[in-house]
């Protein structure tokens, strides 16, 4: 078999690459041209035809309410002649390669090849669902209060969105191109709340399309709200469709997880459906520490020992909490906590909410008390990623 070089894309790089995903997903693939002033792409390339690749970009992401800037792949794929040659991950490694010279210190990664994003190192750090709510549930279980709701996007409701985010371990920090790219892939409608003479307090985006015989499928893309009243107002609004969609279903990982729609409901009807979940993974241990937002309030130092890149070996690190910041360095203490660099993902975004839960996923600790001032120095925030890419 002849050599195997990998490449960014040019412009005819480009289309062979469109082609081939056409190809390869068996539909064309939209992102490749909506994304091609913002997106990186590497191919790689046999003969002079190209033969794997994928986009990326590098967007910061906010853990712990800082700005982390993260590599972001999407639209990757392998020609099915191929297939079965380990292409794929070398041409992951590519791929991240580049956007970590750009100054990316993790990587999210929404994929449906769970088990196979796993094997190169990414783990998601929560479950990730679906929900679907009868319209009428919802009519009956919320009223609106004195909210007025206006359509469109203003600067004041970016400005919403982007402190809501910052609540949260995992929201991207949204570039200015984002949301005009969300709006035209996904034929989005927004929506803004507020009461009268206050700025807006909530942002609901949603997709309507037509049923065969009568009515729409109605699915909410964005469900931002700054408080539990702007909540209710919101899905008050959504109730109000009730006479021409049967439910609304809140697509996958858009509802954030708080109680208000559960805890509301006149009759407990929402039904749940496992998405596959975003993944994390750690590609700058240090830079990704001093770059995260940490409690103000806490003050910890902790021995580490965190499995190697290889995964054959295992490296000794000083976690020091204080005053907000954190830094972890190399030392020749042994370890009190043990992290595989999954299990270390997860911990990043707060996906153990207790030690009890970072145990039973495998965590090892000699101390008690290390493993839960570790489970304490990210939990302050909930991990939630209602973004997709």
């Amino acid at each position: 078999m002849s050599e195997l070089t990998f490449a960014p894309a040019d412009d005819g790089r480009w289309q062979q690459y469109d082609e081939l995903a056409t190809r390869s997903y068996g539909h064309r693939v939209g992102d490749i041209t909506d994304l091609r002033e913002h997106a990186d792409l590497q191919v790689a390339i046999r003969d002079g035809r190209v033969v794997a690749g994928g986009l990326g970009f590098v967007v910061d992401q906010f853990f712990g309410g800082s700005p982390v800037p993260s590599a972001c792949l999407g639209a990757g794929c392998v020609a099915p002649e191929e297939r079965g040659q380990q292409l794929g991950a070398r041409m992951t490694a590519e791929r991240l390669r580049t956007l970590r010279e750009r100054g990316a210190v993790i990587s999210a990664n929404s994929t449906s090849s769970n088990g196979y994003a796993r094997r190169l190192g990414w783990e998601a750090p929560v479950h990730v669902f679906a929900w679907t709510v009868a319209t009428d549930d919802l009519k009956r279980s919320f009223t609106g209060e004195d909210f007025e709701i206006e359509h469109g996007l203003t600067e004041d409701a970016h400005t919403l969105q982007r402190d809501l985010a910052r609540q949260w371990n995992g929201p991207v920090l949204r570039p200015a191109w984002w949301s005009a790219w969300k709006e035209n892939k996904s034929a989005l409608t927004t929506y803004r709340f507020n009461r009268p003479g206050h700025p807006t307090a909530g942002v609901l985006s949603l997709a309507t399309k037509r049923r065969e015989r009568h009515g729409m499928s109605l699915a909410v893309h964005d469900f931002w709200a700054a408080s539990q009243p702007t909540a209710a107002a919101m899905l008050a609004f959504l109730g109000r469709h009730n006479t021409r969609a049967e439910t609304i279903e809140f697509r996958r990982g858009a509802l954030p997880p708080y109680p208000t729609l559960l805890h509301n409901l006149h009759r407990f009807r929402p039904i749940a459906q496992s998405w596959h979940p975003w993944m994390l993974r750690i590609l700058d241990i240090p830079e990704a520490v001093r770059l995260r937002g940490w409690p103000a309030d806490l003050t910890t130092a902790v021995p580490i020992e965190i499995e190697n890149e290889t995964g054959d070996s295992w490296d000794r690190w000083m976690f020091q909490l204080k005053a907000g910041g954190a830094e972890i360095a190399p030392t020749h203490v042994e370890g009190q906590v043990t992290f595989t660099r999954r299990q270390l993902a997860v911990w990043y975004a707060g996906g153990y909410r207790s030690a009890t839960s970072a145990r039973m996923a495998g965590v090892h600790a000699v101390s008690d008390e290390a493993l839960a001032s570790l489970v304490r120095s990210t939990t302050d925030l909930e991990p939630w990623l209602p973004d997709h890419f």
